[in-house]
Formats: C-alpha cells, sequence, structure tokens
C-alpha cells in the first residue's frame, strides 16, 4: 500500500494530498509519528481544503501531547466538511481529554445523529454522562450499546457497577452474571458475584 501511494505523490495536488493522506494514516497506523507528520504536513500543504488530511494532522498533533492545536485542525475540518464523523468524533475526545465535559458530549450527540448505531459514540455518551455524574442518563445510553453489541462483557459489567451504585442489586446481579457468561475471567465481576451469593 505504501509502494503504491508514493507512486502518486508526484502527480497534480489533488491527487497527491489524497495519496499523502493515506500515506499519513497508514503511517500512524504503524505508530510511526515522524513520518505520519511528514505526510500530513505535505497532505494539508497540497489541498488544505481537504477535511481527511487536517484530520490526520490533528491526530498527529494530538499523539505528540497538543491538545489544542488538535482541536484547531478538527474544527478546521469540520468547516470544510460539516459531515467529518473522524474529526467530530476526535474533536470529542479531545474536549473529554480537556475536561471541556459540555462540548465532548456536545460533539458526540451530534454524531449520534449521524450515526445512530455506532457502538463507539453511544459509549463515549454513557461515559460523559457518567462523568457528569448523571448515573440514569449513563444506564440509559449503556442500554441503547448493549441493543447493539449484545455481548460485550465491559459493557455489560459497567451496567451492573452503575445499577449497583444506584442500590439496584437485582438488575445488578444480571448484568454481572449476563457479563460472567460471556467472559468468566474478569476478577471484578467474580469478586461482586461471590460477594453479592454471600450476601
Amino acid at each position: 500500500a505504501l509502494e503504491t501511494l508514493k507512486m502518486f505523490e508526484k502527480k497534480d495536488s489533488r491527487v497527491k494530498s489524497a495519496a499523502a493522506t493515506n500515506l499519513s494514516f497508514l503511517y500512524y497506523l504503524g505508530n510511526e509519528l515522524e513520518q505520519a507528520t511528514n505526510y500530513a504536513d505535505l497532505a494539508v500543504n497540497s489541498d488544505r481544503y481537504n477535511p481527511a488530511a487536517l484530520t490526520n494532522k490533528g491526530n498527529t498533533v494530538f499523539a505528540n501531547g497538543d491538545c489544542e492545536k488538535a482541536a484547531e485542525f478538527y474544527k478546521e475540518a469540520l468547516r470544510n466538511d460539516s459531515l467529518c464523523t473522524e474529526a467530530l468524533y476526535n474533536l470529542g475526545l479531545v474536549y473529554k481529554k480537556l475536561n471541556r465535559i459540555d462540548e465532548a458530549l456536545d460533539c458526540f450527540l451530534k454524531l449520534h445523529a449521524i450515526l445512530p448505531n455506532s457502538a463507539q459514540v453511544l459509549y463515549q455518551i454513557a461515559s460523559i454522562y457518567e462523568i457528569m455524574e448523571d448515573p440514569n442518563q449513563a444506564i440509559e445510553w449503556l442500554l441503547q450499546l448493549i441493543s447493539v453489541v449484545p455481548t460485550d462483557p465491559r459493557v455489560l459489567s459497567k451496567l451492573g457497577n452503575l445499577y449497583d451504585n444506584e442500590g439496584d442489586k437485582s438488575q445488578a446481579f444480571h448484568y454481572y452474571c449476563e457479563s460472567y457468561r460471556y467472559f468468566p475471567s474478569n476478577i471484578e465481576v467474580i469478586e461482586w458475584l461471590g460477594a453479592y451469593y454471600i450476601d
């Protein structure tokens, strides 16, 4: 893939930008940040209005620890294409990391309108409500999430934990049992079930 994409580097700026965008992403996935950054710069310089190139540039900046600058690249990508879901998702993650919770929630709710069955988006919304100390909303979003991924043991144990914290032992027991059924090696789930049976 790298060899094929490098053949397009010498073409016109739009083709060069698309090739450099893909090369940047491949190097980013391979955890070669220096190369990913070089190709992200080339992609952005070749076509400043390419939302994927701007998103990749934001990713490389974020990986180097500059969250504020990464957010600027994601916002620029969204100005060029308001439906660039990768930029919107990553912007939500940056806001979450910066503890700008309301802005993060806004990003993920917009994403949910575009991608209503995205497990990642549903999880992030639930996680944000948990950070906001609103367990009822967190539970509601996790219930939507298990309708999309019904066999995810971590989501099921998270539901068990939230119900337990709310004092609903029977619902907690149900979700911890379901989690145990799909992944019987989670020590925290085993401990909770053991304590429940002792009680």
